[in-house]
């Protein structure tokens, strides 16, 4: 299928200028993205106090455990679409178009309840300080309103990803991004509206960025035109979508469920490092998504690239996105920690706060590089249709060792910069088994077991 001026074709042509080409618009994406939930934290910072900022950032993970799951399946969706894209099989596109929104709005669905009723009880299970707990409920409960239009955006951009469009979902977000941080200072400034308008900010932004996409699709011609009255799900590809995605998803809840693990851990040193480590993990947030957009490239570009059948461009992807993320991801996270004084204080103006948020950031930031080629390894393996080995050896590899590490050293010396160690030392460990098992997989490589 040939591409339009919006769409990068991947499949022909010199490859650096066309994955640098997708990938900025990615970046700007999930930096927009973050800028959703930095809004909030900056704003409750400055204007509501430190335990509301403790309540906004400490819930994060447990966002991230309940979500993960369902956002892995729209990397399921992006696969599939990018190798029927890649091989000509214009049918089996549309009918992943449909399938993967009608699945995303089913699961958005679903999320929502069940936040909704569970919010409390989870929050008791991590810990959350008495000063805390009552405010991150508010939030969450609020927050999981909006858990359809969250998911329908993401499996709509991952259908445009997957085409090679990365422009056009950047332009959504910039919309409901401006909405969103307006609603934040008039909710939270003039009607004092706390952690709940903060929350009510991010929910009306997200179902402005889900409605603009699917309009978009809407008004696509021939493959790529969604419409309403098609939605449905094609047992085919639903099984296609979850061999990927389902694996992807299991990985992302899993690490989430050791982040959730050692926010519990955090929460033991009192609000005021719950604070510090809040605001630092929102700024290494940034950098996670510049890297985590070149993993978008590596498994789109040799997804498309394996329904071509072309294997040694397969390679070449794999290479050039490797050099790219350790370049994105030690230029920025050197960069995160050599401003991190002045990056802390946009969130906070408390000393002991910007201190706190200093010690993780000098453990993290600076060797984020290797979390870059950790996943960009697992994107190039999903690529080529294999997501249960890399699922396999992210949990054994990362995060058994990281709850392993908080269950021993952790307890022999029970310090903040001991507990964020776990990270780069699981890192290198996983990217190491990634890196084999890609070697394995590529040599056996057969386009027909996709």
């Amino acid at each position: 299928m040939k591409a339009n001026k919006k769409e990068v074709d991947m499949i022909h042509g010199p490859l650096l200028g066309k994955m640098i080409a997708f990938t900025i618009p990615v970046i700007l994406s999930g930096v927009l993205q973050l800028l959703f939930n930095a809004a909030d934290i900056i704003v409750v910072g400055r204007f509501a106090g430190n335990e509301s900022l403790a309540a906004v950032g400490s819930t994060s993970s447990l966002i991230n455990l309940l979500v993960n799951l369902f956002m892995g399946l729209s990397v399921g969706a992006n696969v599939t679409v990018a190798f029927y894209f890649g091989c000509d099989h214009r049918e089996k596109v549309r009918d992943t178009i449909h399938t993967s929104i009608t699945l995303s709005l089913v699961c958005g669905v679903f999320l929502s309840i069940f936040g909704m009723l569970t919010s409390h009880q989870l929050l008791v299970w991590m810990g959350s300080p008495d000063d805390v707990i009552g405010l991150a409920t508010t939030y969450l409960q609020i927050y999981f309103l909006g858990m359809p239009a969250l998911l329908t955006y993401n499996f709509g951009a991952a259908i445009l990803r997957a085409i090679g469009n990365t422009r056009t979902p950047l332009y959504f977000l910039m919309a409901s991004g401006i909405v969103n941080v307006v609603l934040n200072l008039v909710l939270v400034i003039e009607f004092s509206m706390d952690v709940a308008g903060v929350a009510i900010a991010t929910v009306v932004s997200e179902y402005i960025s889900a409605a603009l996409v699917l309009y978009y699709l809407h008004k696509q011609s021939d493959v790529m035109h969604f419409s309403f009255k098609y939605l449905g799900i094609k047992t085919d590809v639903l099984g296609r979508i979850i061999r990927i995605g389902l694996p992807a998803g299991i990985q992302g809840t899993v690490f989430s469920l050791s982040n959730v693990v050692i926010q519990s851990a955090i929460n033991s040193f009192g609000s005021t490092v719950i604070a510090g480590n809040s605001a630092a993990s929102n700024i290494e947030g940034f950098v996670y998504m510049a890297m985590n957009a070149v993993s978008q490239t590596a498994v789109t570009f040799t997804s498309q690239n394996f329904g071509a059948g072309d294997k040694g461009r397969i390679k070449k992807v794999m290479f050039l996105c490797l050099g790219i993320v350790v370049a994105v991801g030690f230029i920025t996270g050197e960069s995160a920690y050599l401003f991190g004084r002045q990056l802390l204080h946009i969130y906070t103006d408390s000393q002991p706060v910007v201190e706190a948020g200093l010690v993780r950031m000098s453990y993290i930031c600076t060797t984020y590089f290797l979390c870059g080629m950790m996943d960009t390894m697992v994107g190039c393996l999903r690529g080529i249709g294999k997501s249960i080995l890399p699922m396999i050896m992210s949990i054994v590899g990362a995060c058994g060792l990281r709850l392993v590490w908080i269950a021993t050293i952790f307890q022999i010396r029970h310090t903040e910069g001991i507990l964020y160690m776990a990270y780069p030392i699981t890192w290198a460990i996983t990217l190491s088994a990634h890196i084999i098992t890609y070697v394995i997989c590529f040599k056996r490589m057969r386009y027909k077991n996709f």
